[in-house]
């Protein structure tokens, strides 16, 4: 079933998506501050490809001062417009019925989009 799903994201905006989300990754990774900010891009971006079937999970090493100021940094930077971008697909998803499995797979890219420093994809 996960395997179905990911292709109908792909085919309904998940390529899209990942591609957008590569695409700022690589534009981040140009200057040496903001590599940090692409890899976890590119993390959402990995994740945006195939979310059905994929977890985040807390880092055990997460609590730490450093992700806590990256994250921080990540919000006011973009982290808060990805997150409700996704937020406010996932409202528009769950309308339908056929949407709902895809509006959880955005508020799941939600959650990680906003504070994605000490989240690990699986």
């Amino acid at each position: 079933m996960s395997f179905l799903g990911n292709i109908l994201w792909l085919l309904f905006g998940g390529l899209i998506t990942a591609l957008e989300y590569f695409i700022a990754s690589l534009l981040l990774m140009l200057t040496i501050v903001g590599i940090p900010f692409g890899l976890q891009t590119l993390k959402l971006g990995v994740l945006a490809l195939w979310p059905f079937g994929s977890q985040v999970i807390d880092k055990p090493q997460a609590g730490g001062c450093l992700s806590t100021l990256m994250n921080i940094i990540w919000i006011f930077i973009g982290g808060i417009w990805i997150s409700l971008s996704h937020v406010i697909w996932g409202i528009i998803l769950t309308i339908t019925i056929i949407g709902i499995p895809f509006a959880k797979q955005h508020f799941k890219l939600a959650t990680i989009a906003l504070v994605p420093f000490g989240k690990e994809v699986r």
